[in-house]
């Protein structure tokens, strides 16, 4: 997978993205899927905020916000990378410790000048003209840096150097000049997009900041021309120096803003720190919003859905305009098997936010888990249309043929089985499915044509 990113913790990130980037030069790694194996979060409230972040910045880059993907890694770091053409990773890392909407726009901003930029397709053109020995020699020597890094090892740091030392050291700084040259102006262009939606650079700079602070005793005994990326006292002088002539330098984000940010910050506490995290952010005390929101989260989650409801409950009180507290009670009721109760806040949370394919998939198993013909139908309808912004997956298509069982359409619901097998790599199912299937419909018609590609797909080898 292709990458790069705007973190300056670099050595310890340089050696995976060379080494990603070599295994795309090498072995045409275009043809894998975008995201690898990496663990993504899928969440509706995060995506939605990202792309309030995201969505100024790439007009202003003039991109397409409908052209770029932003996803989620469950990863305490922090860290954001491009990779695989206009797709922007964020690591939940950055989401949890950035103070404020301003810090993850910048580094969002910074991604953005990379996709712009064409940074990646230079990047392997620039990889392609170095001499294979020679880059083999620089993996060696990162992957030791690396290490030492990540130990907080200078002398291991610098024993990476000294592999280093050993390859033909022109072309491999040649190859690094480039890389620092390319975060340079992926930093100019974040600049520029900022000043252009009038939003401060001061963010990013504190985050750079942070990273510094964290790395500087390892970072003191690196060679500079040994980096991927500025060094970090020089970067941020350099960004100072420039942010601070914008006339949006002290600007703040509103207060909407920062309370999105908190409760996506509480929601993922809440989701992947458990209760011992929830009562370590947000004491007893605490009953501000984001508090409430976590300790629901982490209550519910353990079963106990007793005290979790009231939480809820009181959010949607406060605030009955957002959808993702609705969308929360009828997670919570749904998980705690009272899907017939989920379903209605679930459908509130459609009507405040229609086009939301998670949402309509998750209120989709709730109705079909009230195992009613009519309610069966109506999921139906959910289902497809969430396959707009979704896209075919196995979990879809597999609700779609419980649904159809339901409603008695088993020609449908073999169809639907098949095609979730495919998507899963089970073609044994895939094609005793597709040929039950194709002998319930109509030879041409839409649906026999389906199942016969199914046929053809699950049939090589």
């Amino acid at each position: 997978m292709q990458r790069t990113g705007f973190i300056f913790r670099t050595v310890a990130r340089v050696m995976a993205v060379v080494t990603a980037l070599m295994s795309i030069w090498l072995a045409a790694a275009q043809a894998q899927t975008p995201t690898g194996g990496l663990p993504l979060i899928r969440d509706a409230e995060i995506e939605g905020l990202l792309r309030l972040y995201t969505r100024p910045v790439f007009k202003a880059a003039g991109i397409n916000p409908k052209a770029v993907r932003v996803y989620i890694i469950n990863d305490p770091r922090i860290n954001a990378f491009v990779a695989g053409g206009q797709r922007i990773f964020v690591n939940t890392g950055l989401l949890l410790q950035a103070d404020t909407p301003n810090q993850v726009i910048g580094v969002l901003a910074h991604e953005t000048g990379h996709i712009a930029g064409g940074h990646l397709a230079r990047m392997g053109v620039e990889i392609d003209s170095a001499n294979y020995t020679t880059i083999i020699g620089m993996l060696v020597g990162l992957a030791a840096i690396a290490g030492g890094i990540a130990a907080g090892s200078s002398e291991a740091a610098q024993a990476g150097q000294g592999i280093m030392a050993g390859s033909q050291g022109l072309a491999q700084r040649n190859f690094l000049t480039y890389a620092r040259g390319m975060e340079s102006s992926a930093d100019q262009a974040a600049l520029k997009y900022l000043t252009a939606t009038h939003q401060s650079a001061k963010g990013m700079i504190e985050v750079f900041e942070k990273l510094a602070r964290e790395n500087i005793a390892v970072l003191a005994d690196v060679d500079p021309y040994v980096m991927s990326h500025p060094m970090p006292m020089d970067r941020i002088r350099i960004l100072e120096e420039a942010a601070k002539k914008s006339p949006y330098y002290d600007s703040k984000d509103s207060p909407a803003m920062v309370l999105r940010h908190k409760l996506v910050q509480a929601k993922l506490i809440g989701f992947i720190g458990g209760p011992q995290a929830v009562m370590h952010h947000y004491p007893q005390a605490d009953q501000s919003m984001p508090a409430r929101y976590a300790r629901a989260i982490a209550l519910f989650r353990k079963g106990d859905i007793k005290n979790a409801l009231p939480l809820i409950d009181s959010l949607t009180a406060e605030l009955p305009e957002n959808p993702y507290f609705w969308e929360l009670k009828g997670q919570a009721l749904l998980e705690n098997g009272r899907a017939a109760e989920a379903a209605a806040p679930l459908e509130k949370a459609l009507k405040l936010l229609p086009n939301t394919g998670l949402i309509q998939i998750l209120a989709a198993q709730a109705l079909i888990d009230t195992e009613t013909r009519e309610n069966a139908t109506r999921a139906i309808k959910l289902l497809r249309q969430a396959q707009r912004t979704e896209g075919d997956t196995p979990e879809t298509y597999l609700l779609m043929a419980r649904a159809y069982g339901q409603t008695g359409d088993i020609a449908r619901a073999e169809l639907a089985t098949a095609e979730a097998a495919l998507l899963k790599g089970d073609k044994k199912l895939a094609l005793e499915k597709a040929k039950a299937a194709q002998g319930l419909f109509k030879t041409g018609s839409p649906e026999w044509i389906r199942a016969n590609d199914v046929l053809t797909f699950a049939g090589r080898d």
